[in-house]
């Protein structure tokens, strides 16, 4: 029996090796004939390119159509398929220009962009029907990025013959409808994507296609200045308002704190660990924008002695940059947000994700960078910070998504998804996540939290350094899928020995992980019973009265319920009154 990723035969002699799933989705759209529209979802790595030139060569053979036009999301893909399709000896010319009107005889189509299409799409319109075409879409949910790109895209491969729509991420995080798909109410009325071939991560996985990714929590004391002056606290990972959380968020990821270092050291350390098992993986720091890239460009040099490839999208090399990279032995790669899609690094096996950005859409793309797959047993890690839109975005890492027409525009976390996403489309612009505060980071202090694989939490916290930290760290570079949790509960078990172990012989050595929640919660309580208590007799009023009254300025439920930093509020205004 050969994997599913390999198998024996390739339809129609069209490709050395098909996949499975390619396989399946080719006898899927020949099993209608004159099919027009055909949407593929399937999850980045899984081989959307190879499939899509397999039915264009299948299709000319068949003398079906004439002309084959790729459409892509950004300038550096355009080479990526043109590349790609002479692999199978189709000729795509990726330096077509609206101005051209026509493309050179030599060729059997065009590769051009979304933008390209949206500024002029009567140029467009006229190579769709001049031959009988085949147009490719891919990432087609960035049709909808804004209206005048969708009816231009509509407007200009409306007379297509044929029209293939390829996704990785076959959602958006607005309601803009992404055109040539076909939307079905579902069991509640509301309007969803229809997909004609689906093929997620868990059966990707499976099937070795992909690799199995590990997401390294990370958590830690954050301290900050708000603009009133006051100075505030919180543990990131702990139980937080939203508004806390964004701010501890954005002081872990400040350069000049010390939880990026950590965090840039232990991923380092675990490129390493891979690396004497895969030489030439490479790793990638995703940024927010480029301030922060530099910074931790010299952060990176600073621990590992090389200088990383640093790739901002205002930059003219950007792509020749990427390219670089992909073929060199180089270990870190920082770049601004925009290799979050599309762009084909096989070779990067670890992540750090140092952005706020906290899109479902963006986080699929960010992690699609590094489940491709180049042999079995690759696996790859992807530090976090550990806040609870990501936690919730990594377990649920397998879950397929369509995108829904008929939606509220704010997800359930309650951020605004579609203001993030157009900040993600400019790399200058603050987030939503840290628009809303003033501050000034004053310290960041990192700690290991857990391991996430396949919607399981393994591991404790772990100081960075220790032997504990290690145990996740240390994780063998090549790891089949079948085996990694078997082997996540051992490290957890062992991890736990040794802090049982090092607690016995140094009883009462410090540290800077936080206390257990319930502890926390309890001591706050009692120091807020007892300011209740103390304001009370200052002023004759009953306990009750004092209590709603604190969850009438500071908000929150009631105290049995109420956070960590719900309480501290209380407290804080409390000693305020009880000293004046």
């Amino acid at each position: 029996m050969l994997s599913p990723s390999f198998p024996q035969r390739a339809p129609w002699g069209t490709a050395d090796r098909l996949r499975a799933w390619q396989r399946e989705a080719l006898e899927e759209y020949f099993r209608i004939p004159d099919r027009r529209d055909f949407l593929v979802a399937a999850t980045p790595g899984a081989g959307k390119t190879t499939f899509a030139l397999t039915l264009a060569v299948e299709l000319l053979r068949t003398n079906e159509i004439d002309r084959v036009i790729v459409v892509a999301p950004t300038e550096h893909l355009k080479t990526q398929w043109a590349d790609a399709a002479a692999r199978v000896h189709i000729r795509l010319d990726p330096r077509f220009r609206n101005s051209h009107w026509a493309p050179s005889r030599q060729y059997h189509g065009v590769v051009v962009t979304y933008a390209q299409v949206a500024a002029k799409s009567s140029v467009h319109k006229h190579l769709t029907e001049d031959a009988r075409t085949l147009v490719i879409l891919d990432e087609v949910h960035h049709g909808g990025d804004a209206l005048s790109w969708g009816d231009a895209i509509r407007d200009a491969y409306g007379p297509a013959r044929r029209r293939l729509l390829l996704s990785g991420t076959p959602f958006r995080s607005d309601t803009a409808p992404i055109p040539f798909v076909d939307y079905l109410p579902d069991e509640s009325g509301a309007r969803v994507s229809s997909t004609d071939y689906a093929y997620g991560y868990g059966r990707a996985l499976q099937d070795g296609v992909v690799r199995p990714v590990l997401f390294h929590m990370y958590a830690g004391k954050m301290r900050w200045r708000t603009s009133a002056g006051d100075e505030l606290e919180a543990h990131l990972g702990q139980d937080n308002t939203k508004d806390v959380t964004s701010q501890a968020w954005r002081t872990a990821l400040d350069p000049e704190g010390e939880w990026m270092p950590a965090v840039l050291s232990a991923a380092d350390r675990r490129l390493t660990e891979i690396r004497h098992h895969v030489p030439d993986a490479g790793g990638l720091v995703l940024a927010t924008d480029q301030t922060v890239a530099r910074a931790y460009a010299k952060i990176l040099h600073a621990l590992t002695g090389e200088r990383p490839t640093v790739v901002l999208s205002d930059d003219a090399t950007a792509s020749e940059r990427i390219e670089k990279f992909s073929a060199s032995n180089d270990r870190w790669m920082v770049a601004v947000r925009m290799v979050s899609e599309g762009v084909d690094v096989p070779r990067l096996a670890v992540g750090v994700y140092a952005t706020s950005s906290s899109t479902p859409l963006f986080f699929a793309q960010a992690i699609g960078r590094f489940v491709r797959a180049r042999r079995r047993g690759e696996a790859a890690s992807v530090f976090l910070p550990n806040v609870p839109v990501l936690m919730k975005l990594a377990n649920e890492l397998e879950k397929q998504r369509d995108h829904a027409l008929d939606r509220r525009s704010k997800d359930e976390d309650g951020l605004d998804d579609s203001l993030l996403e157009s900040a993600n489309r400019e790399e200058d612009a603050s987030d939503a996540l840290t628009q809303e505060f003033s501050y000034q980071a004053i310290s960041s202090l990192a700690h290991f939290d857990r391991v996430v694989f396949d919607g399981k939490e393994f591991g404790q916290l772990a100081e960075p350094g220790t032997p504990e930290e290690e145990e996740f760290i240390g994780l063998p570079g090549l790891l089949e899928p079948e085996h990694v949790h078997e082997l996540l509960m051992q490290r957890q078990s062992r991890q736990s020995r040794l802090r049982e172990a090092r607690e016995a012989r140094t009883p009462a050595a410090t540290t800077t992980l936080p206390e257990p929640l319930h502890r926390t919660l309890r001591e706050q309580r009692q120091l807020l019973n007892s300011l209740v208590g103390l304001y009370a007799r200052q002023t004759g009023q009953p306990h009750g009265a004092v209590h709603a009254e604190l969850r009438r300025l500071c908000g929150g439920p009631a105290v049995a319920q109420a956070t960590v930093t719900q309480l501290q509020s209380r407290i804080d205004l409390l000693r305020r009154r009880v000293r004046s």
